[in-house]
């Protein structure tokens, strides 16, 4: 079968390798979408996230839905859950399986990920998809966890403004989050231009180019009062993250969400103290597969506009170039031979 496995930075192949066997507990999965993300960049660019880097060739791809490929429910179309959690450890048992000690995510360290033609996966981390819902659109419930995920940290209700900073996927799929939480206002900013105008269509209220005087009149905007929640979405852009904490109201929480390239957040410390900001960074999602389904199946959420162009995996050097240009919203990768 088929793979696209990363040898090196800036060195993607496609491989042939064997297919996998299914233990007892797992389920052998036909890949049908994926989804190139932002850490995904980072691999094939700088070869690895932070402190975790490349050290064998490794098959990427973390945002994905599949068929099952054998079985009673064999052609049924699922979602997948990237990231194992071993059930056992202190945080585990905490109900925090993101911080779980053993974790194994698909396309990071020692564990391939789903850009490759089969896999075969636990059961526990597999969800039926409805009808009404594409291969496409399965793919993107991973990025919408994310999402659902900062939501539940800045705790955001109704009548709230809220800041969004940095309006990639991630950044877009938590201004429909706070939108549909009841947000009042949602100040949203970026250095692209379209990216913009989909906030906008996303539920933005106000708009700003990321030019390094942002700051000023999303605060005349308040009233001079703040955001009461900020999310800094950019990852590549320090100036984000100072954006979030400037703008939030005294009292108010910033969540960092953006993994930054060079492992470093960088703030105003007085900034921040002087507000008595809560600050908090999140990591990844947890248990929020059938949430994102029901928002999706509900019409509640809209994932289609943001997915702006497709590739073929013959096209898999052209998917990842056009994600590291920021050219569009989502980029997905689609394989051949998996059919609902």
């Amino acid at each position: 079968m088929k793979a696209i496995r990363l040898y090196g930075i800036n060195d993607l192949r496609i491989d042939d390798v064997p297919p996998p066997i299914p233990q007892a507990n797992e389920v052998l999965l036909q890949t049908k979408s994926v989804g190139v993300c932002g850490s995904d960049v980072h691999y094939f660019h700088e070869g690895g996230t932070g402190s975790v880097q490349l050290v064998r060739p490794l098959i990427l791809g973390h945002e994905f839905s599949a068929i099952i490929a054998s079985g009673p429910d064999q052609g049924t179309l699922v979602a997948v859950d990237p990231a194992l959690n071993c059930g056992v450890c202190e945080f585990c048992k905490e109900g925090n399986p993101n911080f779980c000690v053993n974790l194994k995510f698909a396309g990071s360290e020692d564990t391939d990920g789903a850009m490759q033609t089969f896999l075969a996966w636990p059961r526990t981390a597999i969800y039926p998809l409805p009808s009404s819902m594409t291969p496409d659109e399965g793919a993107m419930l991973e990025p919408l966890g994310i999402a659902i995920h900062a939501l539940r940290l800045g705790k955001v209700f109704p009548g709230m403004d809220v800041g969004v900073f940095g309006t990639g996927p991630i950044g877009l799929l938590t201004i429909m989050m706070a939108k549909i939480a009841g947000a009042g206002r949602i100040f949203a900013t970026d250095r692209l231009t379209d990216r913009l105008k989909m906030a906008k269509d996303c539920g933005a209220t106000h708009v700003f180019q990321a030019d390094g005087h942002e700051v000023d009149p999303i605060l005349s905007a308040t009233g001079n009062r703040g955001l009461d929640v900020t999310f800094e979405t950019a990852g590549d852009d320090g100036s984000a993250v100072e954006t979030a904490i400037q703008t939030a109201k005294r009292g108010g929480t910033a969540v960092l969400v953006g993994i930054p390239s060079e492992d470093i957040t960088q703030f105003t410390a007085s900034a921040a103290r002087r507000r008595g900001l809560t600050i908090k960074l999140s990591r990844r999602m947890k248990n929020t597969y059938p949430l994102s389904i029901r928002l999706v199946s509900t019409g509640q959420i809209n994932l289609k506009p943001l997915i702006t162009h497709t590739f073929p995996l013959e096209a898999y050097q052209q998917a990842f170039q056009t994600a590291a240009d920021r050219q569009g919203i989502k980029v997905l990768i689609n394989f051949p031979g998996a059919s609902s």
